[in-house]
């Protein structure tokens, strides 16, 4: 099945955790064979790192937050034209292809 949320698109978090429930970010990265993508603030986990000496460079010790992946069915796509929460729809033409906003009708990409 085919991912319809691409990197760069504005989603809102729909569901999962009650801090980040209804924000909404960018999405960083898609993780298309797990079915997760990575959004901007969203699902922010902490990583204790020690010093660690690879290559001649030294790594900081500390902690370190990142943004940790969430799935794919716990967001739903801002449309750019209308604003509202949306599903996509995919339309082809020739060998093109465009995602189309549900809502408004207006092109997504």
């Amino acid at each position: 099945m085919n991912i319809k949320i691409r990197k760069g698109d504005k989603v809102q978090i729909i569901s999962g955790r009650l801090e980040d429930k209804g924000k909404q970010a960018e999405v960083i990265k898609v993780l298309p064979d797990e079915r997760r993508v990575v959004v901007q603030g969203v699902n922010i986990r902490k990583k204790h790192q020690r010093q660690v000496q690879t290559q001649g460079r030294t790594l900081s010790p500390g902690i370190i937050e990142f943004e940790a992946p969430i799935d794919i069915s716990n967001v739903m796509l801002v449309c750019k034209n209308c604003g509202e929460l949306t599903r996509v729809k995919v339309q082809r033409e020739n060998e093109e292809v465009h995602r189309i906003c549900k809502h408004c009708g207006g092109l997504l990409d």
